[in-house]
């Protein structure tokens, strides 16, 4: 089997671009001989040539015009790699904020991805409310925050917008009590809107379970007693949307909003960012 050398396709690269064995050799710093050497080494292994040497000004030939754009792609292939692996730029540690109830599907192929992208980077995940969240962002707690409101604030970038839903235990009956029984989060955003909209329907509703607890509220949704509201496709297996009928008010849409690109952090900051992006706007 025979390989390709990067070096040599450096010096390849650096005559074609430059003109010349001579300002090539200045460019990598190098004796003309040795990247003479390093061409002809070159050829040897493919068995062609790539110069034509018959002119003092140095041109390619039609094997060497097809290599130039491999070689330039293998050089920069080799150069992404030795930054992404040894540069303390792509070092370190973000902190991404996002509320609990919209983490999945998003977010672990986001950080799967993301860690193959820059396996040096370290990404702690925070699952709080985004009332928490966005307090976290302004004392400088997170660099990056994904938050669920109704409109956006300065800074912030809306990935996208879906409508809230009524959810239940797969084949419950919860919805059909009155008082009509709600679960609810302490600190969630949701809650304040769904109650709004149940008075301006003339529903009877009572607080059955109030929680800081995510997984209280599934377990209590779940079993039955009581329902709760999520953003549409963003509930468990184990939850489903209430088919209703009418019976329930229809309930806002909310944004998917994220904060943090406008602070300028460099490079990994907005790859994660464009990550982000690319999974919420495809939900």
């Amino acid at each position: 089997m025979r390989n390709l050398d990067i070096t040599t396709l450096r010096s390849f690269v650096a005559v074609a671009d430059l003109g010349g064995v001579t300002r090539a050799a200045g460019h990598l710093h190098l004796t003309q001989s040795a990247v003479s050497m390093q061409l002809k080494r070159l050829e040897d292994v493919l068995g062609l040539s790539l110069l034509d040497r018959s002119n003092r000004s140095v041109t390619l030939t039609a094997a060497g015009q097809q290599m130039l754009g491999y070689a330039r792609r293998m050089v920069d292939m080799n150069d992404e790699v030795m930054a992404r692996l040894t540069d303390q730029t792509y070092e370190g540690e973000i902190v991404l904020g996002v509320p609990h109830d919209i983490v999945l599907p998003a977010v672990p192929h986001v950080l799967q991805r993301f860690n193959t992208m820059f396996p040096r980077m370290k990404v702690q995940l925070i699952t709080t409310p985004t009332r928490d969240l966005k307090a976290k962002h302004k004392r400088g707690e997170c660099d990056i925050i994904l938050t669920t409101e109704i409109s956006v604030d300065a800074g912030g970038e809306t990935l996208t917008e879906l409508p809230l839903k009524w959810v239940g235990a797969p084949g419950g009956m919860a919805w059909r009590q009155r008082p009509l029984r709600l679960v609810f989060g302490r600190h969630c955003i949701f809650r304040a809107g769904a109650i709004a909209a149940l008075e301006a329907a003339g529903i009877e509703w009572e607080l059955a379970v109030e929680t800081e607890s995510d997984r209280t509220i599934e377990a209590t949704v779940s079993a039955d007693l009581g329902i709760n509201t999520m953003l549409e496709g963003m509930e468990p297996r184990h939850l489903e949307q209430i088919d209703h009928g009418g019976a329930l008010p229809e309930l806002t849409m909310q944004k998917i909003n994220m904060y943090g690109l406008d602070r300028a952090r460099g490079e990994v900051l907005s790859q994660l960012g464009a990550l982000l992006r690319q999974a919420y706007q495809s939900l």
